[in-house]
């Protein structure tokens, strides 16, 4: 993300190029009223300097880095000093009749110079030098007078304040997309650990349970492990864990099925992917056709399909207590690649999901809603109590998703 934000630079080319046109408007207006002047030679050759010092200046005013503060004091001071000039080379009758100064508005860019670069309290101060430089040339508080200097001021306050506000609007969204970065981070993170390490442990603590002996001290052990690293992952704080990430390497079920991994560019045919978890219980029904998707889409949409499969394999039951059949069927679309996990295991309860949730088992949360939001795609869960589960996973067709997968 660009550092400055994105409303700074058109005010400085706008300031760039009224400084141009005031300046060529001084001298239409010098050439025009020549003859009246008590001493027009020094009034040229002050707006002479003033065309010199706009011109050569140019690039200075195209950039906060480039526009410093000693460098709007010198621009402010030739200001002035064209303002104060003026009583000496032009008439009092002029000057009595509201005549303009020598740099006429080519003052206020020197105002607004500061407005963009300080905000508006540089800018009230700068307004006010110049306001009593005005009432110093016109000799009083003449009403024309007052009148320019109320407008410079207001004018350059007013654009002063709402550079600051955009100044913070800008740090602010700044803010919020590194918390969103970190936060999009750290789910990806805890997917990692969901599909990879909890499963370990979990499997770990089962196998040691059945076994018994020293094994089951084993096993008493991975449950800790896993309680507190479901306690990590609730609470947002998922730590790096040494090994192939879930869904760029192969994934290892407890029952040793084993998802291709495609390769890391380019596109991948889903059925490639997912056909590595039919089996005994699992029937997969696929197009005749390939079903290409960018290669990082295609391995998140498998990892998604291997985490609604661990959850039958886990928690799903047939009637007389064996694991549930499953069914992966695969939908090429016109606008999408659609998966859909159907088991006829007992249903999922009603707020059993928010439950597991609430105790750091993210399943459902990360590793498949998770990783749907990521490639701009959905996942919707059905549940019928009696009556199985059905998860559908829509991932969009565009050339956006490997960007989302990047942010």
């Amino acid at each position: 993300m660009a550092a400055k934000m994105s409303v700074e630079q058109p005010l400085w080319s706008a300031l760039t190029a009224y400084r141009v046109l005031t300046m060529g408007y001084a001298l239409a207006l010098y050439v025009h009223a020549y003859g009246e002047y008590v001493h027009p030679l020094g009034a040229g050759a002050y707006l002479a300097v003033l065309a010199v010092w706009t011109l050569a200046t140019v690039r200075r005013v195209s950039s906060a880095e480039r526009c410093t503060f000693p460098f709007l004091a010198a621009d402010l001071a030739v200001a002035v000093t064209g303002v104060l000039l003026t009583p000496v080379v032009d008439t009092a009758e002029r000057i009595d009749a509201g005549g303009p100064t020598l740099p006429t508005i080519w003052t206020a860019g020197a105002v607004l110079g500061f407005a963009v670069k300080g905000g508006w309290r540089w800018a009230a101060g700068a307004s006010a030098l110049v306001g009593v430089a005005n009432v110093v040339a016109a000799g009083g508080f003449a009403q024309d007078t007052v009148h320019n200097v109320l407008l410079v001021c207001i004018a350059s306050i007013a654009i002063g304040y709402v550079v600051e506000v955009a100044r913070d609007s800008e740090r602010t969204l700044a803010r919020a997309l590194r918390i969103e970065a970190a936060t999009r981070e750290r789910e990806r993170l805890a997917r990692d650990i969901h599909d990879s390490v909890l499963q370990v442990l979990a499997m770990v603590q089962r196998r040691g349970a059945a076994i018994g002996g020293e094994a089951a001290e084993l096993g008493r052990l991975a449950g800790e492990q896993e309680a507190a690293l479901r306690t990590l992952v609730s609470s947002g704080v998922a730590p790096e864990v040494p090994g192939p990430r879930a869904g760029s390497a192969p994934e290892v079920s407890e029952a040793g099925a084993v998802a291709g991994e495609p390769p890391s560019g380019g596109t991948c045919d889903v059925r490639a992917l997912l056909s590595a978890y039919a089996g005994t219980r699992v029937s997969f029904a696929e197009p005749g056709a390939p079903v290409p998707l960018p290669a990082g889409a295609a391995r998140e949409l498998a990892a998604a399909v291997g985490a609604a499969l661990d959850n039958v394999r886990k928690h799903a039951r047939g009637p007389a207590g064996e694991e549930a059949q499953a069914w992966i069927l695969l939908e090429d679309e016109p606008d999408a690649v659609v998966v859909t996990v159907r088991d006829d295991g007992p249903g999922i309860p009603p707020g059993r999901l928010e439950d597991a949730e609430a105790e750091g088992r993210m399943g459902v949360a990360l590793s498949i809603r998770g990783r749907l939001r990521d490639l701009g795609g959905s996942a919707e869960l059905v549940s019928v109590p009696g009556q199985g589960t059905e998860v559908e996973l829509r991932v969009p067709k565009d050339d956006q998703q490997d960007d989302r997968r990047d942010r």
